[in-house]
């Protein structure tokens, strides 16, 4: 008997009906178990992670761009200029710290005593120079006492002037409203200034200028906020730019490496 050869097994086709209604059951499955919520979610998670690694990538970039240029900028910082700038101390000194600073501001406030006491600790090695650096929200106060303090320094010499910033960094609350502005001619009279003389220099606003001035040096140089200070070796050039009211403690280890730099740079040079 004649027998046909073997059929391989015949393939049919999935009913459409069937592959729907197994698709309907699946999805159902996964939104009744949270499946696809989880995962859309660990998804978001992941976006988020990734653009916040990015972002805090940038970020860094920038404060290392941005350091690196107040680095350079800082190295250009105005020394200290005799007729014009406040020095307390030794102008022979090997390391000046210069402070931006707001008469308004209570941090610069707490700050005011650090400086001088520095200056004493060092003996002859350290002097200190005063700039302005009014905060546009402490105005018109730190402004105008700024103003004033150049007044006083012009009708008194730098003698008043230190005794003025010590007064005013006593008496004043601070924030703006600190020291009332029409008690600054009593005040200049307290220091055995002629009042009227004084008002008179202040009411002509000519030394406004040279405030905002020395407001605008402190920002090239990366000052943001105050007390902003900056500590130069007159021996290496070296600047080192120290923000905020810091302790003595933070500002004698720098000076004495800078001491230390300089005595090097002096051995070497006489070699």
């Amino acid at each position: 008997m004649f027998m046909p050869p073997a059929q391989a097994d015949e393939v049919s086709e999935p009913d459409p009906a069937l592959v729907e209604q197994v698709k309907a059951a699946v999805m159902q499955e996964l939104k009744d178990s949270d499946f696809l919520q989880k995962e859309v979610d660990a998804g978001i998670e992941a976006y988020v992670a990734r653009e916040r690694e990015a972002r805090a990538r940038a970020q860094q970039q920038a404060r290392l761009e941005q350091e690196r240029l107040a680095a350079e900028n800082l190295q250009n910082v105005r020394r200290y200029t005799e007729g014009r700038d406040h020095l307390y101390g030794d102008p022979k000194a090997a390391i000046t710290l210069i402070e931006y600073s707001d008469f308004e501001c209570p941090y610069c406030k707490r700050f005011h005593a650090t400086p001088k006491k520095l200056v004493e600790q060092f003996d002859g090695q350290l002097n200190w120079v005063y700039r302005h650096f009014p905060l546009s929200f402490h105005n018109p106060g730190a402004q105008k006492q700024a103003e004033a303090s150049e007044c006083i320094s012009e009708l008194g010499g730098d003698e008043a002037f230190w005794r003025f910033t010590d007064t005013i960094y006593q008496r004043t609350r601070s924030g703006g409203r600190g020291f009332p502005l029409n008690q600054l001619v009593p005040l200049a009279e307290e220091l055995g200034l002629d009042g009227a003389s004084f008002q008179q220099c202040l009411d002509s606003g000519k030394y406004a200028e040279r405030v905002q001035e020395e407001l605008m040096e402190g920002k090239k140089l990366g000052i943001t906020g105050t007390p902003g200070s900056v500590l130069v070796n007159n021996v290496t050039g070296q600047a080192v730019l120290k923000v905020g009211a810091l302790p003595v403690r933070v500002f004698e280890g720098e000076i004495k490496k800078m001491l230390s730099e300089s005595t090097d740079t002096v051995s070497e040079s006489t070699q």
